[in-house]
């Protein structure tokens, strides 16, 4: 999908990422693999019937994401961890709400670190573009569009309290006045540098963990610097390192926690030799357990 952004090409995000045979590598490390193959999108010719003002091609995003939704939930009850390879970070608004829905079910609580260039955090009544993969963080806590947050069902997908925004250094600024009215806990690039990935992923887990029953990781392939990323959806200079953002997927397999992740906005047409693709391969295997020793 990327009908939630305005410049083209990480619809094919999720095709690069399997030329790079992330299943067979998965399997290498002993997971058994199901590759459901794609979500059903449309094309944006007949998404804009969807359209809404301040939001483009939201009503069609809204019905990707409530499929994904869908999706994400019975991978969950079939005792699976979901990988959803994007596209645009706007599916996001659906993984998320199926594994919260799911959790919800049992009177349980998900908790979500969320490692991003970007907070995320706009409504349709806030964003400056009207692109969607600005908003859906804003959606799971319950503001916005109604329908969009209502994909887990009445309530808001998530607390405030049970989110960590890490790797964060491009914020609107009715952004930042939402980082601070909803009280979340936001790591950006500065307190990364600062203190090291280990002391704030450390910290982003604990938030994440605290009275969960788990916790989803989506990550943005644009946290990460784009000297060694160039192949993503909208790329800001200053980012984490290759080895950083190991090291943060190397942590969260080893809290045991991690029930499902998002993976999002590898762009082909922007890469060099699918090199982003590549990394985001690297980044999976490591939530899923590879070790250098």
């Amino acid at each position: 999908m990327d009908l939630g952004a305005s410049r083209r090409g990480v619809d094919m995000g999720p095709s690069a990422v399997r030329y790079t045979d992330v299943r067979e590598k998965l399997q290498a490390l002993g997971h058994e693999v199901e590759d459901v193959g794609n979500v059903p999108v449309p094309f944006r010719e007949d998404a804009a019937r969807g359209a809404q003002r301040g939001a483009r091609y939201l009503g069609a995003i809204t019905d990707v994401c409530t499929d994904v939704a869908t999706r994400v939930r019975e991978a969950l009850a079939a005792g699976a961890m979901p990988l959803v390879l994007g596209g645009d970070h706007a599916l996001a608004a659906g993984s998320i709400a199926g594994a919260s829905a799911h959790l919800a079910e049992r009177g349980q609580r998900l908790g979500v670190i969320w490692i991003d260039a970007h907070g995320d955090l706009n409504t349709p009544a806030t964003s400056r573009s009207g692109n969607v993969h600005g908003m859906p963080m804003a959606a799971l806590l319950g503001h916005g569009d109604r329908a969009m947050v209502g994909i887990a069902g009445a309530a808001a997908a998530l607390r405030a309290s049970d989110v960590a925004l890490v790797g964060v250094r491009d914020l609107d600024d009715s952004e930042k006045v939402h980082v601070r009215k909803w009280n979340l806990a936001t790591f950006t690039m500065r307190a990364l540098d600062e203190r090291g990935v280990r002391a704030v992923m450390e910290e982003a887990i604990a938030v994440a963990s605290r009275d969960t029953a788990g916790i989803w990781l989506s990550f943005d392939m644009d946290v990460i610097d784009p000297d060694e990323a160039p192949g993503v959806g909208t790329p800001v200079p200053g980012g984490m390192t290759y080895r950083e953002a190991h090291l943060a997927m190397e942590m969260l397999a080893d809290t045991g926690k991690l029930v499902g992740l998002d993976v999002v906005e590898v762009n082909p047409v922007l890469d060099e030799r699918n090199r982003t693709a590549e990394i985001a391969r690297e980044l999976i295997l490591s939530a899923f357990g590879k070790r250098i020793l």
